[in-house]
């Protein structure tokens, strides 16, 4: 499997694994029928559990665009040398990203997805040349 391909699937892994500690955390604040409910009268999810459940949406939002690129280029025969360093970018500051998040480090947190937006822009870049 190429790089690229890995790094998409890790990344869809880790989208995956991010829903599990808010998740955990409603279940223990709130019961199991709170969370397996509609989540329609759940108060605003505040501190580390708050910022979990954005990580988690904010992968989202970057997963799709990713993905895009991905399967763009390796669909098109453009991968190589940039589209392998911009997914590993992508993928390996996702994963820090999520950590910081959770953790309420401002400004590294968005140096970080800044990073992994450069490395989205090198596989589009790779893709057009």
């Amino acid at each position: 499997m190429s790089t690229e391909l890995t790094m998409l699937v890790l990344s869809a892994i880790l989208c995956v694994l991010l829903v599990l500690p808010y998740t955990q955390a409603v279940i223990m604040k709130y019961g199991v029928g709170a969370a397996a409910g509609n989540r329609e009268d759940l108060p605003t999810l505040t501190g580390w559990v708050g910022r979990a459940k954005r990580t988690h949406e904010n992968m989202v939002e970057n997963l799709v665009p990713f993905a895009a690129l991905v399967l763009a280029a390796q669909a098109a025969g453009k991968t190589g040398a940039l589209t392998a360093i911009g997914a590993q970018l992508f993928f390996w500051c996702r994963l820090v990203h999520a950590g910081v998040y959770i953790a309420g480090i401002p400004y590294v947190r968005t140096l970080l997805w800044l990073v992994s937006v450069v490395g989205m822009a090198l596989i589009a870049i790779a893709f057009f040349s």
